[in-house]
């Protein structure tokens, strides 16, 4: 009876313990439970007022597009066809369907609205021509909130202007990809503002790294990017074109002369980034002492190809930096 009497004093003793802890708990309800409602008198903090917190991304992540032209096109066709975000998730808007149908045929939702992208995307690209931008900012400027990592694409707006354009605390990059993102061999570079952090950054740089070499530069470097790899895709579809026309000219068929020239500056490009020699070194293994490519080489260097290829990279970037000033 002893034995019965003191366990029945100890349960007794656990059961008031339990109940003393709960009532602790339940005083001080520190934060909300997924039961807990908001009364009616219950203020929730406006986005801009509260402090810049870290950027998380959304698990099923949204990604946006305002303006939908070839470049846009390009980087959610990088993202698609790698598996890295599922079309369904991507939104593009444009004033017409003139080039929002390359959208639809990824299987995008796509809208006439720029507001309903922000809406519903955590990451928007804003691809519109660079004049358009201002005005495209303005009017989405007051559903711009924390959950937002704004990209623009757009040549010759500063990250400064950017920033000017939109709410207090905006998280602003600005990248300069090029056409070949959209076979996954593009080259983009990329430069944050001043209140984009390091997170966000390595998550965009790992997103567009599905669509070819990502790098993360100072913004200074984006105007020459643009004048040597945006730009250099047309100087090197030209010097393709001209490779396969010399050897129409000696009797090759056209089909044939254009295949074996883009798969010629394909190898190469591969062995130059594989290697990581500097390009003098790969070519001196091409060049032998009498033979064809030392005459080629010559010939080139008659016709004045290092300039002009030198040239049109410092025209290109110069005009990108005329763009930034208007």
């Amino acid at each position: 009876m002893a034995g019965a009497a003191a366990a029945a004093a100890a349960a007794a003793a656990v059961a008031a313990a339990t109940a003393a802890s709960s009532t602790k708990v339940s005083s001080s309800a520190p934060h909300l439970t997924a039961s807990t409602t908001l009364s009616s008198t219950t203020s929730v903090p406006s986005p801009l007022s509260t402090p810049q917190l870290p950027w998380i991304p959304d698990p099923q992540l949204q990604i946006g597009f305002v303006g939908a032209g070839r470049m846009a096109e390009a980087i959610a066709m990088g993202l698609i066809v790698s598996g890295k975000v599922e079309a369904a998730n991507v939104m593009a808007s444009a004033p017409s369907d003139k080039n929002l149908w390359h959208f639809q045929n990824l299987g995008c939702k796509t809208t006439h609205s720029n507001i309903e992208v922000l809406q519903n995307c955590n990451i928007v690209f804003f691809a519109t021509k660079p004049h358009i931008l201002p005005i495209v900012l303005a009017e989405v400027a007051p559903v711009v909130t924390r959950k937002h990592v704004l990209v623009s694409v757009a040549a010759g707006v500063s990250l400064h202007t950017l920033e000017k354009l939109l709410p207090p605390k905006s998280r602003v990059l600005r990248i300069m990809p090029n056409l070949p993102c959209r076979v996954q061999e593009g080259a983009v570079v990329m430069a944050r503002g001043r209140h984009a952090e390091k997170c966000e950054t390595e998550y965009l740089q790992k997103l567009l790294s599905v669509c070819g070499l990502c790098e993360e530069v100072p913004e200074a470097y984006i105007n020459i990017h643009t004048g040597l790899s945006g730009s250099g895709v047309a100087y090197v579809c030209m010097f393709s074109e001209a490779l396969a026309e010399g050897a129409i000219k000696l009797g090759m068929p056209s089909g044939l002369a254009h295949q074996i020239a883009a798969q010629t500056l394909l190898g190469a490009a591969k062995l130059l980034l594989q290697s990581g020699q500097h390009p003098a070194q790969l070519r001196s293994e091409v060049c032998t002492p009498g033979g064809t490519t030392i005459y080629g080489l010559h010939a080139l260097e008659q016709g004045g190809l290092r300039a002009a290829a030198m040239n049109a990279v410092e025209a290109a970037t110069r005009r990108a930096q005329e763009l930034n000033k208007q």
